[in-house]
């Protein structure tokens, strides 16, 4: 079975290095997985329950559900800002968590990585977008971890695909995401 993993990034930066991480996890992807990037969260309205209707849902929002209702797993890929995942991350969960208890992530695993300038790699914004995954239905991988710290500088003049422990980790992060949504 092939397995297809949506990766939603909370940055909208062109040069981000949350969008690299996404990039590279695209590429070191097992023959049997296929790891979607997805484009246009930035053009996601915020949630409003009074255009979440047939007559009124915003093509942007439609496109996020029909990706995700695709997809067998989810990795949500986070900077830390002001100590917490970006409005762009959390507005898209909130999207895909509608309807309640039927929303296209719900049941499937969900995995939350990601890079930050900080010391700890943004572990408080990726412990937020776990939280708010969980609780909008999506089967969230505790023990699938890896928060890169001073990203500014380890990815100064290295792209996270050619930095060999980020590459090995993410590779974890990745079949171990499709095995999950595969059992």
């Amino acid at each position: 079975m092939s397995v297809e993993i949506l990766t939603l990034v909370g940055s909208l930066r062109a040069g981000s290095h949350n969008r690299q991480l996404a990039e590279a996890a695209a590429k070191l992807a097992p023959a049997d997985v296929t790891v979607t990037v997805v484009d246009g969260l930035g053009d996601v309205p915020f949630y409003n329950e009074d255009i979440d209707t047939d007559a009124a849902l915003p093509p942007a929002a439609a496109r996020l559900r029909t990706a995700a209702e695709r997809a067998h797993a989810f990795l949500y890929i986070s900077p830390e800002y002001n100590g917490t995942m970006p409005a762009v991350l959390k507005n898209a969960i909130d999207w895909l968590s509608r309807p309640w208890q039927a929303g296209a992530m719900t049941g499937k695993p969900v995995a939350v990585i990601g890079t930050a300038l900080g010391q700890f790699g943004g572990v408080w914004a990726h412990d937020e977008a776990r939280k708010a995954a969980g609780v909008a239905g999506g089967t969230v991988i505790d023990d699938v971890k890896l928060d890169i710290p001073g990203s500014a500088t380890r990815f100064a003049e290295t792209h996270p695909y050619s930095d060999a422990e980020v590459a090995e980790q993410l590779t974890k992060v990745i079949t171990t995401l499709a095995a999950k949504a595969t059992a």
